[in-house]
């Protein structure tokens, strides 16, 4: 297991971070997954086993659920709470009142008390926003993360979904007014989703923010359970929970590619999806979820895999995405100042 930096920190994360959406199975989330204490703690110790310090959660995960067992498994597998990178998130509706949700002041100091509870830990190293907030100021947002961070009780803060000029109009305040700045940036990138590198990579690479990666097999498309004809899609998650949206004929057409050279290698489909994340310089980690500890032990094969430079660009030239203003007058126009 490589560790690498989280943006512009000294902090060190495993390059595979264990994702919690499958602990708990209550509300929304028992479409992804509904494991139990028992499972979970199975689950933790084979992750932290394989190299993993980093776990990612989030306060509606199954309605607090996931933070409460993560917790719990942390105190009953008896490991050392300072040897993990603790990760969870604000936002998400947490009850029937007009604040009880968003990133308000009120909500996001209640949120963070709450998750410390169910985590059953004084600190958190990365508290997250989960989304954007249309109704509160981005000054109000960060004035709130900046006094967690100063109490001790957070000790990163991070983002989560948002556009490009969110992000930087967020890191800008804070680099103005002396403040604590978003480190990392969980967002959605996978070999058949590249959006993200038309606006997002960029801005990471330039202002040196950390990238964790969620659903890196997009929804379960390139975990190798489902075909063009999508003959066995009742036996996955996206018979209940068809999500994130993807191009199924462009993901279909990398699965296409990926076998034979899955089988060449002696892995799957999935280890070659997430090895390839594991390539891309802007990558800081991989979250991996998991309902079965197979399905486990398959990811965390990934760290293994390696392309050659042909492959890279195999992959690459069926993956790209299509040129769109302004990138490709910025490539033209671009070309004379290239080092």
């Amino acid at each position: 297991m490589k560790y690498n930096l989280l943006g512009n920190t000294g902090l060190k994360v495993s390059e595979l971070c264990l994702g919690t959406m499958t602990f708990g199975g209550k509300g929304r989330f028992a479409a992804i997954g509904n494991l139990g204490q028992e499972p979970v703690d199975a689950l933790m110790k084979r992750a932290i086993d394989g190299g993993i310090n980093f776990i990612d959660t989030a306060n509606v995960y199954s309605e607090g659920m996931s933070e409460e067992l993560t917790g719990q498994s942390i105190r009953n597998l008896g490991l050392n709470r300072d040897d993990l990178v603790l990760a969870t998130k604000v936002r998400g509706k947490m009850g029937d009142g007009p604040n009880d949700s968003g990133l308000t002041r009120k909500h996001i100091f209640q949120q963070a008390e709450a998750s410390l509870k169910r985590l059953q830990t004084d600190y958190i190293d990365l508290y997250q926003i989960h989304s954007y907030d249309p109704l509160t100021p981005f000054e109000e947002t960060i004035g709130a993360l900046d006094d967690l961070v100063k109490s001790g009780k957070v000790r990163y803060i991070g983002a989560s979904n948002l556009a490009a000029w969110q992000l930087m109009k967020s890191l800008d305040y804070s680099f103005y007014n002396k403040v604590s700045r978003f480190v990392s940036l969980q967002a959605y990138y996978t070999i058949a989703g590249r959006d993200l590198e038309r606006e997002l990579i960029p801005l990471l690479n330039d202002q040196k923010i950390g990238l964790m990666v969620w659903s890196p097999l997009a929804g379960g498309l390139l975990s190798g359970k489902y075909s063009r004809d999508e003959q066995n899609k009742e036996n996955g998650r996206r018979a209940n929970f068809d999500f994130p949206p993807v191009n199924r004929d462009r993901a279909f057409d990398l699965v296409d590619l990926l076998q034979p050279m899955a089988a060449a290698k002696g892995a799957t489909v999935a280890q070659l999806a997430l090895a390839w994340l594991l390539h891309q310089q802007a990558v800081t980690t991989v979250i991996i979820g998991a309902n079965k500890m197979e399905q486990l032990e398959d990811n965390l094969k990934s760290i293994d895999l390696k392309f050659t430079p042909e492959e890279l660009q195999q992959l690459d030239a069926a993956s790209k995405l299509p040129a769109e203003y302004p990138n490709w007058m910025l490539d033209y126009t671009g070309g004379d100042r290239q080092i």
